[in-house]
Formats: structure tokens, sequence, C-alpha cells
């Protein structure tokens, strides 16, 4: 088939993988985080601290590199529809299970193998789309992915929240996985089928030889820890935002504190407006202007006024999401060949940031003061801003 058959704007094909898409960023990320609103009851409830909670979060996302480094070799060994339905039908059912497990430490280990499994979405999602979706219509079809994303993170969050303080939080996770395993079931019946992909005996060699290239690359390894080092900062802010709120000056109810996810409406928009601009503009200025209006909105989180809070939370979460929607972009137009070696790289990078830096600043919060936490996130915001800069854009690579 010639690329004049991939599917384009308008298509029913293409409406399809677009609303499938959409569903799998949605359920992926309603369970990856539906425990970081909740850390807090979890806390209590096992009578541990801030950053012990946190691994309830970590372990998914850790569970998820872990998975991610696993399918960078076996991705392409699979149908890549059959691998993803895999791994939202089992994750889904991983969540339903999580609600009657009585301890933190197992809670914690089923967390990492459903990070694991659902991992199989991440790893070649992006790939599917730049190889399925024509050229006109790929940055379109990616914005649609992250959308879910942003929407499953900021859904399952509210619910989350919601439910919990109605039913307890072990029902606000059952009924998430539920929610989860229904459109996984959507995903199944409706999602298309490769055309231009076809499951391969996995070359460990030209799998090893195609990582070594992307991780010795500049250009693909300042990509890569931009990744981690925004996704860390981010997930660092939303995971002990909701005990800030809840101490003094602030003192909000968890009803109130809930809303606050609503947030991540700002990062459907930070997706959107990249699918516009890059287009237009080079993606590496779009990247660099994003990280630093995403410094601007962590500087206003150390306000102890709600109203400036609240934008800076909006600047951050926007411009967070224009910057890992350009910089997946650029990763994956970057390859020409190991398309899925290079976007599970990333994911690798994006995740272990987001483990790592998400669970080390509880630990830096426990032990000293918002203002402290806040500032180290600065820090490693103004490093990936110096990566960026150094980031010119490159052409297109292939691997021989």
């Amino acid at each position: 088939m010639n690329s004049s058959e991939k599917a384009d704007q308008g298509s029913l094909r293409f409406r399809y993988i677009k609303l499938c898409i959409f569903f799998s960023g949605l359920s992926v990320f309603a369970q990856l985080y539906l425990f970081q609103p909740i850390l807090p009851m979890a806390a209590e409830n096992f009578n541990v601290s801030v950053g012990d909670t946190s691994l309830l979060v970590s372990s998914s996302t850790i569970g998820m590199a872990l998975g991610l480094l696993f399918f960078a070799f076996k991705a392409d060994s699979y149908s890549r529809k059959s691998l993803m339905v895999f791994s939202l039908i089992s994750s889904a059912l991983l969540t339903i299970i999580s609600t009657w497990i009585p301890s933190l430490s197992l809670l914690i280990a089923i967390g990492v193998f459903k990070g694991f499994v659902v991992s199989g979405v991440s790893a070649v999602a992006l790939a599917y789309l730049t190889e399925e979706v024509s050229l006109t219509a790929v940055a379109t079809a990616i914005s649609m992915y992250l959308s879910g994303n942003t929407i499953g993170g900021m859904s399952g969050r509210i619910l989350a929240t919601l439910l919990a303080g109605e039913f307890g939080w072990r029902n606000a996770v059952l009924i998430i996985g539920i929610e989860s395993l229904v459109l996984g079931i959507i995903f199944w019946k409706l999602f298309p089928e490769s055309r231009f992909f076809n499951p391969q005996k996995t070359d460990y060699h030209q799998k090893i030889k195609q990582m070594k290239f992307f991780l010795t690359n500049l250009y693909m390894l300042r990509l890569y820890v931009i990744a981690a080092l925004l996704m860390g900062s981010f997930v660092s802010v939303y995971n002990y935002l909701t005990f800030r709120l809840e101490a003094k000056p602030f003192s909000l109810s968890h009803f109130i504190i809930a809303f606050i996810f609503l947030m991540y409406i700002f990062g459907v928009f930070g997706t959107m407006i990249v699918g516009k601009l890059s287009k237009r503009l080079p993606h590496n200025s779009i990247l660099k202007a994003s990280i630093l209006f995403m410094l601007v909105g962590a500087c206003m989180l150390l306000s102890e006024n709600i109203y400036i809070l609240i934008v800076g939370l909006g600047i951050f979460t926007l411009t967070f999401f224009a910057a890992h929607t350009i910089a997946s972009q650029m990763t994956a137009l970057y390859a020409k060949r190991g398309k899925s070696s290079a976007t599970s790289i990333y994911w690798l990078f994006y995740y272990f940031g987001s483990s790592i830096l998400g669970s080390g600043t509880g630990y830096l919060l426990h032990a000293s003061s918002w203002n402290t936490f806040i500032s180290i996130l600065m820090i490693s915001i103004i490093f990936a801003l110096l990566l960026a800069t150094g980031s010119k854009s490159q052409s297109a690579q292939k691997i021989h």
C-alpha cells in the first residue's frame, strides 16, 4: 500500500483511530494517577509519611518505566492493536483487584505490575500513529492522544477525590477500575488494525544498535533528559499540592481541592495550541518558550495568595503539556527507523523522572518547606531550559 492510503483527516478510519487513541489515553492516565489526590487519605489509613504514600503513585510509574524498557525490545514482536488491548484490559482488572488489598506494600507491588502492563499502550501508540496516519494529520492525531492522557489524568484525579470523599478511597479505586475496563472493551471493538506494520521477530542486535544510536545522539538525549526533568517537576507539584492546600494559610476542604485538578483542562489547551503552532513555527522555539513559561508558573506557586497560586498552576500545567507534546513529536519525527525504540526511550526517561523526582521531592518536602520544594523544582526546569537552548533543530536521521 502506498502512503496516500494512510488514514487522512475526515476519513472514517481516522475518526475511529482518533476516538480510540483518545480513550486509551483516558484509561491509562486515569489509572496511573488515581492515587495522587487521595494520598492524604491513604497516609492516614496506613499511618505512614507523605513520602511513603507517594510510592502508591511512583510504583505505577516505575512499573511503567520497566515495562517500556521491556517493550523497547519486544513491542515490534506483537500486533500493535493486540498489545494495546491486552494492556488496557489487564491494567483495568488489576485496578479492580487493588480495591481489596489490605496492605500498603502489596498495593505498591500491584502498582508496579499495573504500570508494567499498561506501558504497552505508551510503547506503541506514537509509533502506530506515525505509521498509520498521513503526515498532514499526524500532529492532530498525536495531540488527540496526549489530550486523552491529559483528560484521563484530570478526570481520574477529580473522580478519585470526589468518590473517595463520598464513598471512601477503596470504592473510588473500584469505580475507576470498572470505567477503565469499559473503555478497554470499546477500544478492542473499534480500534483499526495496523495496515503498515507487521509483527516481526525481535532482532536484538538491531534493537541494541538503534537504542545505542538514540542514547548517544545528543539531540535525542537532550529531549529525553528534558522529558525526565519536566515530568518529575510536574508530578511533584500535583503529588503534594493537596497537602499544601489542606494546611494553613489555605485550609481548603477536600471537595474544593478536587476541583484544583480541573487545571488539567489547561493541559488540553497546551496540546491543542502546540498541534497548531507546530505546523508554523520551529519545534525547538516552541519547546524553549513552553519551558520558560513553565518556570514562570512554578515561581507563582510560591505565593500564599490562593488566586496567584491558581493562575500559576494554570500556566504551569498548560506549558508543561505544551513542552511534552512538542518534545514527544520531535522524538517521533526524528526517528525514521526504530520509531518504537526512540519513543520507548522517551517514555522511559519520562516515567523515571516522574518516579524519582516525584517521590524524592516528597521526602524533601517532609523534611523542609514548600518554598524549598518549589525552589528545587525551579532548578530542574532551568536545567531543562538550558538543554533546550542547546538543542538545535536537526533533520531526521536514518539508522543503517
